[in-house]
């Protein structure tokens, strides 16, 4: 991603300006550290003025750490330097030069030229720090500058005068083998890949990792389109449905996923769904009104060569539909409405937010954003400045680590339809740049993703991920019935979010942050339904007709947030616990005579096997992570809750095929204590995978203890999607999600000094110029008194 601290962004009503954007020092080290002398050399410390941190009371000291000039450091014309690894956050996503460095280091260990030349990078990530490193960069490196998160030691803290250097995890395919590897290079000083450059990674380590697919490229999709395309006995097929021109075609390359030893790992495998566009004037054809049934492919995608191909069933090709297309106007045939007046949201002194690089501060919240082509968004070091208490952190990483899509008709091909969108295919590769289309109003900062394609060169998606502010409506409000007085409050939220397309489908991943401390996770839903087709008088009780010949099978959408929380803990520190609670009530008796109590009970999820949890809105259950060592002023541990939203389970049978790859679905929550390399439910590699409950299923089998640890909740949520006609030609969104709400977090509401708007000021101001008081409101009851 692009550094908001290098690209000034333009919103969609209001250019963006250079004060939204806050440059930092580093902070000197404190005057009692000491400095370790094996790398003193490297770097000297530039004092500067002292500034005050508007979020603190007191004064901080900053300096600055320059690289001193040498030789070494000087460049090549044409060859930008990057900076030294100080000059990038630990957490900061891999920029375009990195991955560039990363990718010719792994190029350059290549054996022979014929291995080099066969492979194919499938994706290239930052391999995040440990938690001590990223505690160190925000002490002393960069913002917040906060040097209490280290641990105090006897003589003070012993400050290394540089991080250590940034690392790349590459997986690498051989096309030529159908191998899969996994790399780590070391980003000591790099130079971007330029003609006449060089680059300076070091391979710390490689392992080719057996009897596994890695997701699948966009390369990929399209060479297999082509292929089928121009496959003889396809287009004798496609004759006898009525298409001759093979432009009007669409293949969509769908991984097999494993239904029996015949989709192992052993080769590369995909089965097309296909589809066919109606000759119109339409800039945007929809083709997925027409699917094409009855015909078997099966591709290998390594030597990318059809390798089964059956005409099974003469299906007719469902009629043009005449409500198929969504462009505007007269391009689908229709008439927009024209009674919408503008709606511009202003924002005259600018955002209320700071960004300093990939670092936010809004109000009383401040984090970090990062990217992976896997789980796009992540969100990092989520805290909140609670006045005299300092800044108090709620959880190091938040993302969307796999959603899986399973289908309800048993009919071939869509019983074989169960998507594996983040490990398949990779939610942050298939984003938007939202250049081509705004999905948010307002001052907005954009940022940029990078990734590497499948021949290791960099690609950019501009303006990828999307921050700004909201209005939220009613934030509390109170009328006092005697006197007539209100006080009322509108809230405010700060929104983070990408949207990305895969085939069909779009998602929109959002997180929301709110004046009174809640974090809301959501996920949008749209884009186009995946259909079948019907022979003439068919109908499949699987599905909804939504026009003649064509219907909507019934299906499912399951998303997994991973969160590694960190309730009022500082780095190193594991103080957290998870507790159910549940909504009784109260059995009558002399405990409850009038047979109208119920009460709240608690119970302490103590191991792995205890914390594998349903949701279960008749006794209102959600579940807290407490810090237990922390208390608010009434006594009682701090914590966050995690509020379900609505949800459900998967409704396939126990054996369906596709629960051996998602067996993390059978439960809404799983607890798991903090492991480096427990990353994805469905383990690394679900593409084809062969092996039943890798992943979360398998870890929690260790049933490691929960009490006072370093707690990662596992919240899978769901939605079952019965198609209605509404839903066609595009589909409305539907929203579903979850809360983080603070729970004795605070000693009382922390909303409690917003302050009035600016409306609600004007009125109190001319009710005090006309009577010299506030006047009450009149309301019915007042005037009956």
């Amino acid at each position: 991603m692009a550094s908001a601290s290098k690209k000034a962004t333009p919103s969609c009503c209001s250019d963006a300006s250079a004060s939204s954007i806050i440059p930092r020092q580093a902070a000197a080290p404190p005057s009692n550290a000491v400095v370790s002398p094996a790398v003193a050399q490297d770097w000297r410390v530039v004092a500067t003025e002292d500034r005050r941190d508007d979020q603190r009371s007191k004064k901080i000291a900053m300096a600055s750490l320059i690289p001193e000039p040498s030789a070494k450091n000087a460049s090549a014309a044409g060859i930008p330097i990057m900076l030294r690894p100080q000059s990038r956050h630990p957490l900061e996503p891999l920029s375009a030069a990195e991955i560039s460095v990363a990718v010719a280091t792994v190029r350059a260990a290549g054996a022979t030229p014929e291995v080099r030349d066969s492979m194919r990078f499938v994706e290239v990530v930052l391999l995040e720090p440990e938690k001590h490193v990223v505690a160190l960069a925000d002490a002393y490196f960069f913002p917040p500058f906060q040097p209490s998160l280290l641990p105090r030691t006897k003589g003070g803290p012993i400050i290394p005068t540089k991080l250590p250097p940034r690392r790349a995890r590459l997986v690498v395919y051989n096309k030529k083998s159908n191998e899969t590897s996994t790399w780590i290079v070391e980003l000591s000083e790099v130079h971007a890949a330029t003609r006449g450059g060089h680059h300076r990674g070091k391979v710390i380590s490689s392992q080719v990792i057996p009897d596994v697919q890695p997701p699948m490229d966009a390369v990929e999709y399209a060479e297999c389109e082509a292929v089928v395309k121009d496959f003889p006995p396809f287009k004798d097929a496609m004759k006898k449905r009525g298409v001759e021109d093979m432009d009007l075609v669409m293949v969509d390359a769908w991984c097999v996923g494993y239904h029996s030893e015949a989709d192992a790992p052993s080769q590369r495998l995909a089965k097309p769904l296909i589809f066919c566009r109606t000759e119109s004037d339409c800039p945007m054809e929809n083709g997925y009104a027409r699917p094409v049934e009855g015909i078997h492919i099966l591709v290998d995608m390594q030597s990318m060569v059809v390798i089964e191909f059956e005409d099974r069933k003469l299906v007719p090709l469902p009629p043009a539909d005449p409500l198929r297309n969504y462009t505007s106007g007269e391009t689908r045939g229709g008439v927009d409405r024209s009674d919408v007046k503008p709606l511009q949201i202003v924002q005259a002194e600018g955002p209320s937010f700071r960004v300093d690089g990939y670092f936010v501060e809004w109000q009383k919240w401040n984090f970090r954003i990062g990217f992976t082509p896997r789980e796009g968004l992540v969100i990092y070091s989520i805290a909140y400045v609670d006045g005299s208490r300092g800044r108090r952190p709620v959880a190091h990483r938040l993302s969307f680590v796999e959603m899986v899509v399973p289908y309800g008709d048993p009919n071939d091909p869509h019983y074989r339809k169960n998507a594996f969108d983040a490990g398949e295919d990779g939610l942050g590769k298939n984003a938007h740049s939202l250049k081509k289309g705004c999905d948010c109003l307002g001052y907005i900062k954009y940022f940029d993703a990078h990734f590497t394609n499948f021949t290791g060169g960099v690609e950019t998606i501009e303006n990828c991920v999307c921050l700004h502010e909201e209005d939220h409506g009613l934030l509390w409000k109170h009328q006092d019935w005697r006197t007539g007085l209100a006080e009322v409050r509108r809230s405010r939220r700060l929104t983070v979010s990408f949207i990305c397309t895969v085939a069909n489908y779009e998602y929109g991943f959002f997180w929301h942050f709110y004046q009174d401390g809640k974090i809301e996770a959501e996920v949008k839903l749209t884009g186009i339904l995946s259909l079948g087709a019907l022979q003439p008088g068919e109908v499949r009780k699987y599905g909804t007709v939504i026009a003649p010949g064509l219907y909507a099978p019934v299906h499912q959408h399951f998303f997994v947030a991973r969160m590694d929380m960190a309730v009022d803990c500082k780095p190193g520190e594991t103080y957290n616990q998870v507790v159910e609670l549940d909504v009784k009530v109260e059995q009558p008796g002399d405990n409850n005579v009038h047979s109208n109590a119920f009460y709240a009970e608690e119970r302490l999820l103590r191991t792995e096997s205890e914390a594998m949890r349903d949701c279960n809105p008749l006794s209102a259950r959600h579940w807290i992570v407490r810090n237990t060592r922390t208390v608010n002023r009434t006594g009682q541990l701090t914590g966050y809750k995690l509020v379900p939203g609505s949800n459900c389970l998967p409704l396939a049978g126990s054996e369906a095929k596709f629960l051996r790859r998602a067996a993390f679905l059978k439960h809404n929550l799983w607890v798991t204590p903090y492991a480096r390399d427990e990353m994805f439910p469905g383990g690394e590699f679900p593409n084809q995978n062969p092996r039943v409950g890798e992943g979360l299923a398998t870890w929690v089998k260790q049933n490691r203890s929960l009490e006072e640890t370093d707690i990662v909740l596992w919240y899978v949520f769901g939605i079952t999607h019965v198609p209605r006609l509404e839903d066609w030609p595009v589909m409305p969104v539907e929203r579903i999600g979850f809360v983080l709400m603070p729970h004795g977090f605070f000693n009382c509401s922390p909303a409690v000094d917003v302050p009035p708007s600016v409306c609600e000021l004007e009125v109190k101001e001319n009710d005090v110029k006309d009577n010299g008081v506030a006047k009450p409101i009149q309301t019915g009851l007042m005037a009956k008194l």
